[in-house]
């Protein structure tokens, strides 16, 4: 599915670079892991070829998904969950971990919605900069710019 040197999105860890595929016995069966290494933080993360799919790695969206990101981001009929705090984070969690860039990009918007109406927990307002991030980072990519430039245009269209 990947080889040395793609570029693939790891579900809440955001985009890395495959740099090498190995193969490692462990308890006596050989096994292929992609070596991946995570570009905002170096953080290097060992993902069995054949899981995946499985864990939710994937490509990098393509430039013509973008603008259903950003049309995403822009609705504002969204219903936010009058829960507790505790249990919309689960929520949000379960859509960053699908590894969905347009889950992400629900959970952007819902947090700044909500941001909007009422104080975030300190466990929303961590969840509200991590999704932020993987999602600059990957439409960055996906269309050759500049972080700081996604990153202000994202802003304008949650304004």
């Amino acid at each position: 599915m990947f080889k040395v040197g793609d570029l693939a999105v790891y579900p809440a860890h955001g985009v890395g670079k495959i740099e090498a595929i190995e193969t490692k016995s462990i308890g006596g069966h050989s096994q292929d892991f992609y070596i991946m290494r995570i570009l905002e933080n170096d953080m290097k993360i060992m993902i069995p070829v054949q899981n995946a799919q499985m864990v939710g790695l994937r490509r990098l969206i393509q430039r013509e998904e973008v603008n259903r990101v950003y049309d995403i981001l822009r609705r504002r009929e969204i219903s936010v969950n009058s829960s507790t705090w505790n249990r919309r984070y689960r929520e949000y969690m379960e859509k960053i971990k699908t590894g969905s860039i347009y889950e992400l990009a629900e959970v952007l918007r819902d947090l700044t919605v909500l941001q909007s109406d009422k104080e975030l927990s300190f466990g929303e307002r961590k969840m509200l900069e991590t999704a932020r991030a993987l999602l600059v980072t990957e439409v960055a990519m996906a269309i050759g710019a500049q972080e700081s430039q996604i990153a202000c245009e994202i802003d304008e269209i949650l304004r």
